[in-house]
């Protein structure tokens, strides 16, 4: 007798239909499962054969074929084990599809990993899998119960969660009711908020740029001496961001889905922020594997990467960050396959001046020789220095000034003016789309200076042979600047202030 149901396997973000088809035939009693299966899908046989016996079933002594059509696909992930079983059991009589639709509950997309009792254990992907049901027009999807909140903001389908096989299939013949998902709020919650920018004491320029930056999501530089504040300025850029819409908190939540990283809660409005350690591989940071996973610049998608000792890390690792920074993507091509994951995240980093990490310190003395300083500088590209629109110099703060000086401007009150920058950026690019990520049509239309920047500008670019992609940079952060001031023109002052975020190129002008 043939069973056959509907399933789905992940491919990048997004899943692909598979047909789950199980038989059972006269002959010996064997289990055969085709279709390109990787390891986790092969075990699917103990798993399956042990939940169906622990459950109270009889395991049909026949010939099984279990076949994941189409044929010539890679089918990867334990969430084919329920759909498996639940078609074993159709196939050997113990379940009646007849009864299923006489009950009311006509076969339903399945998603589950069974434990060795029949218990459904959590899955990854499981949000690109509702997703893909409810694209595929079905009206009911079975998830396990530990995924429940990860799927709580997808709205179209009824989601129905289980905690055992005996509850699917009773389910199925009408003998028990499955607790479906409630609908989330989508909102804030309290415990992301964080640190506050309230905690940094001094660093005025530096508070400046991580303003600009989170205004108009534009990649920042810092350089200081150790212990100067360039890591907790860089924490607290998120709470200074405007939260994520509905669309782009399921857009997020779908990449830490399919990743199986549960450090951050489902449907989350807070930006993303990663912080990889210096040691991290390239295929760490850009994703990949022989099964690819996304990586750290995907998990980092439409919020911050933060690099911190960017010197530290391998050359070769910097290096694979120039294309994503542009493109906003990552393609990766594997010889049987090519996913591609979104990257739209904003890069700021953090590194120190020299090894020691005291040059130019006013009161410590700087170890390292000239050569030293040249290599260490030197590990960071010429092309990957360009990329970041904002450069800031970190100065150390005494510690009776630390005592004395009063606490900055709180997080909220930043995040108001930003928020009003970002809105007028939606009005005039569209909305989602900010001032570093314009197009040199846009920067033609929307960020001319006045005839005094102008001039300005064009005297940094011969007197420091900047580059065109500086020029542009330039003119994408004071566009910013000026969205900060609700100042239709960039005036020649939003110019020289953009000027002075270009470290060691420009000095004074």
């Amino acid at each position: 007798m043939l069973a056959r149901l509907a399933s789905a396997s992940i491919r990048g973000l997004d899943a692909e239909a598979v047909d789950v088809e199980v038989d059972l035939s006269r002959g010996l009693p064997s289990w055969n499962m085709v279709g390109l299966p990787e390891a986790a899908v092969r075990e699917a046989r103990e798993r399956v054969r042990s939940a169906v016996v622990n459950a109270g079933f009889e395991f049909p002594l026949r010939r099984i074929t279990v076949n994941l059509a189409p044929a010539d696909r890679k089918k990867d992930g334990s969430h084919f084990d329920l759909p498996v079983a639940i078609g074993l059991l159709l196939a050997s009589g113990q379940l009646s599809a007849d009864k299923s639709r006489q009950a009311g509950n006509p076969l339903p997309f399945l998603i589950g990993e069974l434990a060795l009792d029949g218990r459904i254990h959590a899955v990854n992907g499981v949000l690109s899998l509702v997703l893909f049901a409810r694209a595929q027009h079905f009206k009911t999807v079975i998830i396990p119960e530990d995924n429940g909140d990860e799927v709580a903001a997808v709205d179209g389908i009824t989601i129905l969660t289980a905690r055992h096989l005996l509850d699917v299939s009773g389910y199925l013949i009408g003998k028990h009711i499955l607790k479906p998902v409630k609908a989330s709020a989508f909102s804030i919650r309290e415990d992301e908020h964080g640190s506050d920018m309230a905690d940094v004491r001094g660093q005025q320029q530096a508070r400046r740029a991580l303003e600009i930056a989170a205004a108009g999501g534009h990649h920042l530089l810092m350089t200081g001496s150790p212990g100067v504040g360039k890591s907790m300025l860089a924490q607290r850029l998120p709470g200074i961001m405007p939260p994520l819409t509905r669309a782009q908190a399921l857009e997020v939540t779908r990449i830490y889905s399919v990743s199986g990283d549960h450090s951050r809660p489902p449907m989350s409005t807070r930006p993303p922020l990663r912080q990889p350690h210096h040691s991290a591989s390239d295929v760490a940071i850009i994703g990949g594997g022989s099964n690819p996973r996304p990586g750290e610049i995907s998990r980092a998608h439409l919020g911050i990467l933060f690099l911190d000792e960017m010197a530290e890390y391998r050359r070769q690792v910097l290096e694979t960050l120039r294309q994503p920074l542009e493109d906003g993507r990552v393609c990766i091509a594997r010889a049987a396959d090519t996913v591609e994951y979104p990257a739209r995240f904003q890069l700021v980093a953090a590194m120190n001046p020299c090894p020691c990490g005291y040059l130019g310190h006013p009161s410590k003395a700087c170890r390292c020789s000239g050569s030293q300083v040249r290599r260490y500088m030197a590990k960071i590209s010429g092309p990957l220095l360009d990329r970041f629109d904002l450069r800031v110099n970190v100065p150390p703060v005494e510690r009776e000034e630390l005592a004395s000086m009063q606490a900055g401007e709180a997080s909220d009150v930043i995040a108001l003016r930003v928020q009003a920058a970002r809105n007028i950026q939606y009005h005039r690019l569209g909305e989602g789309n900010i001032n570093a990520r314009m197009n040199n049509k846009d920067i033609e239309r929307f960020a001319n200076p006045d005839e005094q920047g102008r001039k300005l500008l064009d005297q940094a670019m011969q007197q420091f042979s900047l580059s065109a992609r500086s020029y542009h940079r330039i003119l994408k952060v004071a566009r910013s600047i000026a969205d900060l001031d609700a100042s239709a023109d960039i005036l020649s002052r939003h110019i020289a202030e953009a000027l002075q975020y270009r470290g060691e190129e420009v000095i004074s002008i």
